[in-house]
């Protein structure tokens, strides 16, 4: 074998675990392994787990922060305005060096599958050009899927669809959209009909901007469902951000989430982002705004939790901390029970990895050698500690490797961590 990580803690609770490692594949999961190899790295007491996964984000605005001002209002709409200002004055070059940059980041942070709306409504098509480039470049060590995002509307937008067509042409993964973005409830409606039969067309995924709004009648998800349903669609359907629903009453969405169930649509809530965005207009009771999450865990609804933004127009904070994420979720929805704790962890895991359909993603034999070791004994100390990403491995190598960080005290009956302390005196 090449590599045996030994003594491993995994996700699912089996502790003291060998992974051995042969030609960029996991090829034994067990305890004891009886082999030996070129590399063994002791990890014990700490958790080996497959790495993370963001559903939804935006690599062709990060890093963008302040161009060409800053969002003063913090609103959704402010942001796309801003980005319709910045769109002009973009660069191949720029959006390739940022993007690249917060690749780089995201490797550090074990993130090595990132799904990526790029907009289509600049003629010039150069973010889509740029991020096709930038998949290349990354491919090696990041799993980038791109989805043909219609930022202004696939109606509002004279040429959008024509762009989109042609960004599913040059290699753009998915079909994206923006429903509740269109003039009309009945245009956003017919938006969602036409982006789900283009997929059908295409054998493509459908991954659209559904209702990210307070209003509690945008209801596109319902038509959405309803598409997927009618087109044979399961499976390869995703509504993202979902916030309306926060605002349904709870009479529509006993009706809903069983629609959703049925014809099989997942759901991709985006935390950092859905309770900055939501609730603007709001003055108290302030509404959080995140989808709900607990609601269409339980109901056997595929959901994964997704960066979105960061230091962009939309956001000007955010990392590539993809237990950041999973920890405001536990946060906002009131997931503070184990077993919750742990679908949030699922959510930027496993469950993330199920809608972008990654071949060979997981802990077991045959699977790619893709993987996070944390400075955690198990998921929930992972979130609770947004534990430092002790080694990253890709393909079965090494790619990235943090030191450990002294950590807070743990729960009585846990591995003991690093704790910092002071003697007085020692300073001068």
């Amino acid at each position: 074998m090449d590599l045996i990580l030994r003594h491993a803690n995994l996700p699912d609770g089996r502790t003291g675990i060998d992974i051995g490692i042969e030609g960029g594949r996991i090829v034994a999961v067990e305890p004891r392994l009886a082999a030996e190899a070129g590399q063994e790295i002791d990890v014990t007491g700490r958790l080996a787990a497959p790495p993370f996964v963001d559903s939804h984000f935006h690599l062709d605005a990060t890093l963008s922060l302040g161009l060409p001002r800053l969002n003063r209002s913090g609103t959704l709409l402010e942001g796309i305005a801003l980005w319709g200002e910045l769109k002009p004055r973009l660069t191949q070059e720029a959006v390739i060096a940022r993007a690249l940059t917060y690749c780089d980041l995201a490797v550090a942070q074990g993130l090595l599958a990132i799904r990526s709306h790029v907009d289509v409504c600049d003629d010039r098509l150069l973010a889509v050009e740029a991020l096709l480039e930038v998949k290349r470049r990354v491919a090696p060590y990041l799993d980038l899927q791109l989805v043909a995002f219609p930022q202004d509307g696939l109606f509002r937008s004279a040429t959008a669809e024509r762009n989109l067509l042609r960004a599913l042409d040059l290699g753009a993964d998915v079909v994206g959209g923006i429903p509740h973005f269109e003039r009309t409830m009945a245009d956003g409606a017919a938006s969602v009909r036409r982006l789900c039969e283009i997929a059908a067309e295409r054998g493509l995924p459908v991954d659209l901007h559904c209702d990210e709004s307070d209003d509690p009648l945008s209801r596109h998800i319902e038509t959405l469902a309803a598409e997927t349903h009618r087109l044979g669609l399961g499976g390869r359907v995703t509504g993202s951000h979902l916030t309306s629903m926060h605002s349904m009453d709870n009479y529509y969405v006993s009706k809903l989430i069983p629609l959703m169930r049925e014809a099989g649509v997942a759901a991709i809530a985006n935390p950092l982002i859905n309770i900055t965005l939501q609730g603007r207009h709001d003055s108290y009771p302030k509404r959080r705004g995140m989808t709900r999450v607990p609601e269409l865990m339980a109901a056997g609804i595929t959901v994964a939790l997704g960066q979105d933004c960061v230091m962009d127009p939309w956001y000007a904070m955010g990392s590539a901390d993809m237990l950041e994420v999973a920890h405001m979720a536990v946060h906002v929805g009131q997931m503070t029970a184990l077993d919750a704790i742990g679908r949030c962890f699922a959510a930027v895991t496993t469950e993330a990895a199920k809608i972008l359909g990654l071949d060979g993603y997981g802990l077991a034999p045959g699977c790619r050698a893709d993987m996070v070791v944390l400075q955690a004994a198990d998921p929930f100390e992972a979130v609770r500690l947004k534990a430092t990403r002790l080694l990253v491995l890709r393909a079965g190598r090494v790619v990235a490797r943090t030191p450990e960080r002294a950590t807070a005290l743990d729960l009585p009956g846990r591995p003991a961590t690093v704790v910092p302390t002071f003697t007085p005196g020692s300073i001068s």
